[in-house]
């Protein structure tokens, strides 16, 4: 080992240190020990007899240690490596560094507030990745292959390390609001042996309640995201179908760590309740959530060095992506910035974000009863456009070896070769990132945790497990474009009601019947491409069978919603005439099944879900009381 990359690994485990010295000054209501910054009483040592204003004081004498380690990372990676791979994130972590005590000034000047206390968590644990990753990185070549294995397995522990940051803030901020004690000891059910918990009539309390039974849901799904991150990796490694990987016990041990410590880590969550927030849990709690993140980052890292520098591409079964037939032609002529910027925005399928910010601004407005805040409407659709983008930019990064095979696709960027695929999946991890952190700070974090879930369900649950393996993938995959009304509802409210998963409903079982007709005129493209949609596995009479039948079930929830949210008598009549029309439509093309009825019926449903989710906005604008 260099000494360099002892540098590095020195840097980022001291920047670890910070972060647990940081709860243990949260506990133990040491953040304002020093009441001035940067000095402590006007001095600089603290007085002797204060343990709070000491232990404050070593917290930033420590987070001083720190930036100067950063600092000469900086300058040696810059005089004697001079690698842009490592120098870049070298300099963003420097300026992560100085934004962090910025916070850390802050805080003690809002009196640690819980929206301070969770930003200047969130940058520590930015500092921390971006030195986890320096620190991986510097074990490789200066240059990496351009292509190499698949990065599928980089996409999976970026996404869990995401979520188990997003979990982090959320956790963060149930604390600082004392929401963790709203239910007692009750803990794993709720008061009275409960499953689900009876929410107070006061909307103060009922609000810390569901942030509370809001944080227990995120921690469900991150666990479910942890165990299968583990579990692929061992499937996967362990028949050997990913290829000789030389960091793969290395990959093995963080990731069924991160695993085993996120088991721990449930123990710990309990034992706040329990122990009504007693210093220790608290201060472990956040240590150990730290510790998870930093190896969740870990992992994305080695696998996607390791998989750049694999010669040979396994497959991974039909349809893998890897250097095969997306690679083919890539003596292709250079394309112009102008062209390039084209194709970046071709990447995140902006007529496909449309149909999905049609649904959001309701979802806003029926929560709010009216015009929500601009301001909030804004960096709802910016953060929901970023995240639609990010996803399909990965999408299309992953099924670029079917996209070059369909008539439909293969003049898409990546198969025309107007983007290099590493390109393309760093473009939208990038977006990914922004998305999340936008809704984070200018949203909410459910908000954000929820398109992160969206994000995750398209990406991971639909591209990588359900396309190529299953005719329902529409069906399953379908939750990740049904979910913008609820992110729009929860950017306002904060909460997740009724109405809210009815509007889901709603768009999750208008999504059969929309992509259906459209892969029944299709048929033959997925079919030579290898995928089972239901037409090419199940034939017509069954698709357009399916599709009557999801269309029932669509229109019956759209007139659910008029006594659910409730609406009035306008949003009834237009409800009603239009889930007409759209059953008449489908009935028709289940007697028929012919391609031209199939054609209608897609571009009808477009219009069909952004009519009625314009009916909710005028019937919420123009009440009309039944």
């Amino acid at each position: 080992m260099t000494r360099f990359q002892k540098l590095t690994l020195l840097t980022a485990a001291a920047t670890y240190l910070l972060v647990v010295w940081g709860a243990v000054v949260r506990v133990t209501n040491s953040g304002l020990g020093c009441p001035d910054w940067p000095l402590c009483y006007g001095g600089v040592l603290p007085p002797l007899d204060d343990p709070q204003a000491w232990i404050e004081w070593i917290h930033r004498t420590w987070a001083a240690v720190v930036g100067l380690l950063v600092l000469a990372v900086v300058v040696v990676a810059g005089m004697r490596y001079r690698r842009r791979s490592v120098v870049v994130p070298a300099v963003l972590a420097l300026v992560f560094t100085g934004f962090q005590a910025y916070l850390g000034k802050i805080t003690v000047e809002t009196g640690n507030s819980g929206e301070s206390v969770t930003a200047h968590l969130a940058m520590a644990m930015v500092v921390l990745a971006s030195l986890v990753y320096i620190a991986v990185r510097v074990r490789y070549p200066t240059t990496l292959p351009a292509r190499g294995a698949t990065q599928r397995f980089t996409l999976l522990a970026t996404f869990a390390a995401l979520a188990v940051y997003g979990l982090l803030l959320f956790g963060s901020q149930v604390t600082a609001t004392r929401a963790a004690l709203v239910f007692g000891d009750a803990w794993p059910l709720f008061p009275g042996g409960a499953l689900l918990p009876a929410f107070a009539a006061d909307p103060a309390i009922a609000a810390l309640q569901m942030s509370h039974f809001l944080h227990r849901i995120v921690a469900a799904v991150v666990g479910v995201v942890m165990l299968l991150t583990g579990w692929i990796a061992w499937r996967r490694w362990g028949s050997g179908a990913w290829g000789p990987l030389g960091a793969r016990p290395t990959l093995l041990a963080l990731t069924g760590t991160a695993a085993a410590l996120f088991a721990v880590q449930v123990v710990v969550g309990a034992a706040q309740i329990l122990t009504t927030l007693a210093a220790w849990s608290v201060a472990l709690h956040l240590a150990l959530g730290a510790a998870i993140w930093a190896l969740l980052v870990a992992a994305a890292a080695y696998a996607y060095c390791e998989a750049r520098i694999v010669a040979a591409v396994p497959r991974m079964g039909p349809g893998a992506s890897g250097s095969g037939a997306s690679e083919a032609g890539h003596g292709a002529a250079p394309v112009s910035r102008a062209q390039k910027l084209r194709a970046y925005v071709a990447l995140t399928k902006p007529r496909i974000i449309e149909l999905l910010l049609i649904t959001t601004v309701p979802a806003m407005v029926l929560a709010a009863r009216g015009i929500p805040p601009l301001a909030l409407v804004f960096w709802t659709l910016l953060g929901g456009t970023l995240a639609a983008g990010a996803a399909n930019a990965i999408n299309q990064v992953l099924d670029r070896d079917i996209d070059l095979i369909m008539a439909r696709t293969r003049r898409r960027p990546l198969p025309a070769h107007a983007i290099e695929p590493e390109d393309a999946l760093v473009f939208g991890l990038a977006l990914g990132v922004l998305a999340f952190a936008e809704l984070a700070f200018l949203v909410n974090l459910l908000a954000a945790f929820l398109t992160l879930l969206a994000m995750a369900f398209y990406v991971v649950v639909y591209t990588l497990l359900m396309k190529r393996s299953t005719p329902q993938n529409i069906v399953i995959g379908g939750l990740a474009g049904a979910l913008p009304p609820l992110i729009g509802w929860a950017a306002v409210t904060g909460t997740i009601p009724l109405p809210a998963i009815v509007l889901v409903g709603i768009v999750f079982y208008w999504t059969p019947p929309h992509f259906w007709a459209l892969s029944l005129r299709l048929a033959g493209d997925y079919g030579a491409a290898g995928v089972p949609m239901l037409p090419v596995v199940r034939g017509v009479a069954e698709t357009t069978k399916q599709i009557a039948l999801y269309s029932f079930l669509m229109v019956a929830l759209s007139l659910a919603l008029f006594a659910v949210a409730p609406m009035g008598l306008l949003y009834l009549a237009g409800a009603v005439v239009l889930g007409g029309a759209f059953l008449v439509q489908a009935l028709r093309m289940w007697r028929e099944g012919t391609d031209a009825r199939a054609v209608r019926l897609y571009r009808f449903s477009t219009t069909y879900l952004a009519a009625l989710f314009a009916l909710i906005v005028v019937d919420v604008l123009v009440p009309i009381a039944p």
